[in-house]
């Protein structure tokens, strides 16, 4: 996701606690162990889905507050919903045992019988390292940090980091990290490097490094995400797509050399998810933001780098799409352009739920390519089916 200061710096109490952290993080994950079927058996079941169960494995949802409310709770148990995504305020950092417990409730309603889908719950956070982290403790170091780190040396920074992210959050029962951030910055001080966020303004270091991160946190069962394709590394520290409408105008040779070139090797390394941008590329697409663009999900990202895993948008209330309306357009033109996931991060379930409404109805209306619908929903599934419940 794009940077949301408030919501990501760690309190000095938060950091005093990471040796404490450090150690939890070590531990065999607190959630309930889900009852799960193999991948074959869960693409098997996409036919018996019920429309809103179908439109629900492509939701992520958010909550405000210590306590999933009720009618998150409903929509797990009924198979509505693919994952849950969690903020600083859904954290208590002095006391992990509190968001542990969370993780066991939500893993007991998606155990429900009413569930027909037998694979864990996408629970996951942004735990980027340095100051954007929502859980105290590994990674400490920043992506900047990483690739000026002198002992070690960045790679091993980098492999250190995924490793030391992949345990933290498997500590607590969360299986994906939306992280690393794969933009390569230009000047200081832009959007990435403001925040530390961008490994290098060379893309091959940030491939290395990148590909390092990604490698190492999912060896200890934690999915990586690499963002945001097919790159915010030009955007200028004012160009924030969770405030306003951002257009990147960069040739597509730039692009692709640049801004594309460390997804090759996170791809090469097996990266499980790729969150899109809310930015525009005018040379890949003058109409639409890169996640509401099939020129630029199909073409750009599935076709000329083939990459085959899920697609997860960005935060779908971010303010680069004012333009496009509601919440359900949103999700449908997202949807349609090839995004897998949409990401409901406005910590309120009701906002997933008008995504879900929206899909829903689409599918139903024949707007939305029922084969494709189904395509990305088997990609969600065997995510889900291959990772620690």
């Amino acid at each position: 996701m794009s940077h949301r200061p408030a919501r990501l710096r760690i309190t000095a109490i938060v950091v005093a606690a990471s040796a404490a952290v450090a150690t939890a993080a070590g531990s065999v994950s607190a959630s309930t162990t889900a009852v799960r079927a193999p991948a074959a058996s869960l693409a098997a079941v996409i036919p018996r889905l019920s429309l809103a169960q179908l439109a629900g494995q492509r939701v992520i949802y958010s909550y405000s507050g210590l306590n999933p409310p009720a009618v998150l709770l409903s929509l797990i148990r009924q198979g509505e919903a693919a994952g849950v995504i969690f903020f600083g305020d859904n954290i208590d950092p002095s006391h992990l045992a509190q968001i542990r417990g969370v993780i066991r409730t939500l893993e007991a309603a998606n155990a429900s019988r009413s569930n027909p889908v037998r694979a864990p719950l996408l629970l996951m956070t942004d735990q980027e390292g340095g100051e954007v982290r929502r859980l105290p403790g590994a990674p400490v170091l920043s992506e900047k940090q990483i690739g000026q780190s002198r002992n070690p040396p960045p790679p091993q920074a980098a492999t250190n980091a995924g490793t030391g992210a992949g345990q933290n959050l498997r500590g607590v029962g969360m299986n994906v990290n939306l992280a690393p951030v794969l933009d390569v910055f230009r000047t200081p001080g832009d959007f990435d490097d403001q925040f530390g966020r961008s490994y290098s303004m060379n893309p091959s270091v940030v491939s290395r490094l990148g590909a390092n991160f990604i490698r190492a946190q999912q060896h200890v069962g934690v999915a990586a995400t690499a963002k945001h394709f097919p790159g915010l590394g030009a955007a200028l520290a004012r160009q924030n797509t969770d405030v306003q409408p951002v257009t990147l105008r960069l040739s597509k040779a730039t692009i692709r050399s640049q801004d594309e070139f460390p997804y090759q090797a996170a791809i090469a390394a097996g990266v499980k998810l790729v969150m899109v941008s809310w930015a525009v590329y005018p040379s890949l697409d003058s109409r639409r933001p890169a996640g509401l663009s099939g020129p630029i999900v199909n073409g750009e990202l599935r076709t000329r780098l083939r990459f085959t895993g899920v697609t997860i948008t960005d935060a779908l209330e971010a303010g680069a799409l004012a333009p496009f309306g509601s919440t359900g357009n949103r999700a449908f033109l997202a949807a349609g352009a090839g995004m897998d996931l949409i990401l409901c991060a406005n910590q309120t379930p009701s906002q997933g739920q008008a995504a879900l409404t929206s899909l829903e109805n689409h599918y139903r209306n024949r707007t939305l390519n029922q084969a494709a619908f189904r395509a990305a929903v088997a990609r969600i599934l065997a995510l889900r089916a291959s990772l620690p419940g």
